[in-house]
């Protein structure tokens, strides 16, 4: 059976509940990263609520979203030197005008994939990410631990990390602290469950 993602992305406009609380968290961490414009990748974007809002005139991003409605709502909020794409974020290939970024997001990415996928997303990242670039994640429960060691294992260092005690998401950021790797199209990273 098929997830609705967009009744799922709905519950964002509820005041108080997990994901606009953790959507409040990822903007957070964004705001300071977007201090000027910049290049970004939003991996499995949804409609693009966390960073659109936030972009400075002159960015250029790559949201990826599979599920036609929410990127056509991303496309309608999308402001020039922004492309939407209806397609797998699971390859690198839709990555290709943006990469290497400066700004890689992977929010709702990895509880939605398997555990080798995880980790072959994150080797591959710095192929993503110019050098010394960002990404700033998400995960639920205890096993954004493994994420957090995953990243520490393939060259990036921590910047921030938020759990809150009374719910399960976790935000993470992550700069990228080795020599990036070039970037490859049409390698696959993930299969989206």
């Amino acid at each position: 059976m098929t997830r609705d993602w967009v009744g799922w992305h709905d519950e964002y406009a509820t005041p108080g509940s997990a994901l606009a609380r953790r959507l409040e968290v990822v903007r957070g961490h964004l705001r300071p990263l977007l201090d000027r414009p910049r290049s970004v990748i939003s991996m499995c974007a949804g409609d693009g609520r966390d960073v659109l809002p936030l972009l400075p005139a002159g960015s250029r991003a790559v949201l990826v979203e599979g599920d036609p409605v929410l990127a056509d709502r991303a496309r309608r909020s999308a402001a020039d030197g922004v492309t939407v794409l209806t397609a797998d974020a699971g390859t690198t290939t839709p990555y290709a005008p943006v990469a290497p970024a400066e700004i890689v997001l992977a929010c709702g990415v990895f509880g939605n994939i398997a555990d080798e996928d995880t980790r072959r997303t994150i080797a591959a990242l710095p192929s993503l990410l110019a050098p010394g670039g960002t990404v700033v994640w998400t995960r639920a429960g205890s096993e954004a631990e493994t994420v957090r060691d995953v990243f520490a294992a393939n060259g990036f260092a921590e910047l921030a990390f938020t759990a809150p005690s009374d719910a399960r998401f976790r935000v993470g950021v992550h700069r990228l602290t080795r020599a990036p790797d070039p970037f490859l199209p049409d390698v696959r990273l993930f299969t989206f469950t």
